[in-house]
């Protein structure tokens, strides 16, 4: 399409205007409007949103939709579909960064807190891992289905992560040396599943105290 213009002309004092025809119309390139943050931002906004979400799921709210985890971060939906597309994929993210924190977190009580009260500690961790997982259980199911080696692989990294605790624990005579990594896992995890009630994760952490404390070295056990 020609594109037409009005180019003023003067006619002794009368100013006058007449059509110009071009057939040669230079296209317009298009401009990118796209924005795109510095990695810092980007890191940060996914955080608060891996929080928000964390917290809306140990609540129980697996059916909460994207834009509420938006609300309840502050952000607008524009800048969360970059980073997670379906709830799908927050529900995995959400998953594989609780098993991520408590690894790093197990590595960090290593060099801390007498050895026994490290164990409690990252125990109590597992519990709260465990009602995030709960709380989005039926969604999650999709995501395990569809990466079958998600859960043996988190599984696998927190028996690892638990590993040097228990190692530390047995050394110094502050636990039993007939428990294993994947027992202390089992238990915590199999406890948080037999309780469903509002407040259950205060009586799991309860009984993870009283079976840590089960697990001290008497004399005569070495």
């Amino acid at each position: 399409m020609a594109l037409r213009l009005m180019v003023p002309r003067t006619c002794g004092g009368t100013l006058r205007f007449v059509r110009w025809r071009s057939t040669n119309v230079m296209p317009i390139p298009p401009i990118n409007l796209t924005i795109k943050l510095p990695r810092a931002d980007r890191a940060r906004n996914r955080a608060r949103l891996l929080a928000a979400a964390k917290k809306l799921f140990a609540g129980g709210g697996p059916s909460a939709s994207l834009e509420c985890v938006a609300r309840r971060t502050g952000v607008g939906v524009g800048t969360l579909y970059p980073h997670f597309p379906t709830r799908e994929a927050l529900f995995g993210a959400v998953y594989r960064h609780e098993v991520d924190q408590l690894v790093t977190m197990a590595a960090q009580l290593g060099t801390g807190p007498p050895p026994r009260d490290a164990l409690r500690r990252w125990l109590h961790a597992v519990v709260e891992f465990t009602a995030t997982k709960k709380g989005m259980s039926a969604a999650l199911a999709i995501v395990i289905h569809a990466s079958s080696d998600l859960t043996a692989h988190s599984m696998a990294s927190l028996i690892a992560a638990a590993g040097p605790l228990l190692a530390q624990a047995i050394a110094t005579g502050a636990v039993r040396d007939d428990i294993s990594a994947e027992d202390l896992l089992r238990t915590t995890i199999g406890l948080c599943y037999t309780h469903d009630k509002p407040g259950w994760q205060g009586n799991v952490c309860r009984l993870v105290d009283v079976f840590v404390d089960g697990m001290e070295a008497k004399a005569g056990d070495a």
